[in-house]
């Protein structure tokens, strides 16, 4: 089985990207944006609102205090301020999350914050205890990332994750944005990856290497030229398949 989530509520006041409901019929778990990097209350009642409508899992994308970079960008961020950040996100999304039906079942690093997390010990541990601090929720992150590791270390569940439309380096990082290989973007290659993913745990690399990928939660990014394309198209494969798609977090 495989859980399919999406970057969701990544707009702003009047400003929208991507297409949340188009979305929200196909994933299973809803990374909304927490202010941070994008959303405000508005989009983020609206997206829990319609999550709750359909039964799909919201988890918090918390990031680093960073609108007008979207969160792209590393900020060398007091720890400990990190930490506070990332409980104020989570905290600020389950009040309306609850409000709307729903609550905060799982949390994901956006961005910047997200690869740094995967080699910066201090802010790794920083997002884990920022977490910690609310309670006892799933992390989604990097395999092999020292995320997964702080999170693992202060008692919570870590949840291996891989990307359907990113490029991976042979080490299994992703390869940064605005290199080449950094985002794919045709449909059949995605809905590839995806079926490989979930039926035999690997992930191909930009230099053509295999590498192992037990991921639990496949991510479909919502500002992907063609998001709801990929989405739509990987959901049916999978369907085809005979793989059950479900939520991680309940």
């Amino acid at each position: 089985m495989i859980d399919l989530n999406s970057d969701l509520g990544e707009g702003f006041g009047v400003w929208r990207l991507g297409d949340d409901e188009a979305l929200l019929d196909v994933v299973t778990s809803a990374n909304v944006a927490c202010g941070f990097h994008a959303g405000d209350a508005s989009t983020m009642r609206a997206v829990c609102a319609a999550a709750a409508a359909r039964g799909v899992t919201v988890g918090a994308q918390v990031s680093y205090r960073d609108l007008a970079g979207f969160g792209r960008r590393f900020i060398d961020v007091d720890p400990g301020q990190l930490a506070d950040e990332v409980l104020y996100q989570i905290g600020a999304l389950d009040g309306i999350a609850r409000a709307s039906g729903t609550r905060v079942a799982y949390v994901k690093p956006h961005g910047a914050l997200y690869n740094a997390t995967v080699h910066h010990e201090a802010q790794a541990a920083a997002v884990a205890d920022g977490v910690r601090a609310f309670g006892e929720l799933p992390v989604l992150g990097l395999p092999g990332s020292l995320l997964l590791e702080a999170v693992e270390s202060v008692g919570l569940r870590p949840v291996f994750e891989a990307f359907a439309d990113r490029g991976y380096t042979p080490e299994g990082t992703l390869v940064p944005r605005g290199e080449p290989g950094a985002l794919m973007t045709d449909t059949h290659a995605v809905v590839a990856r995806a079926v490989r993913l979930a039926e035999a745990g690997e992930i191909v690399a930009v230099d053509g290497s295999v590498l192992a990928m037990p991921a639990r939660s496949l991510c479909l990014h919502g500002d992907t030229p063609g998001a709801v394309r990929h989405a739509v198209a990987v959901r049916e494969a999978l369907d085809q398949a005979g793989i059950a798609v479900t939520a991680f977090a309940d």
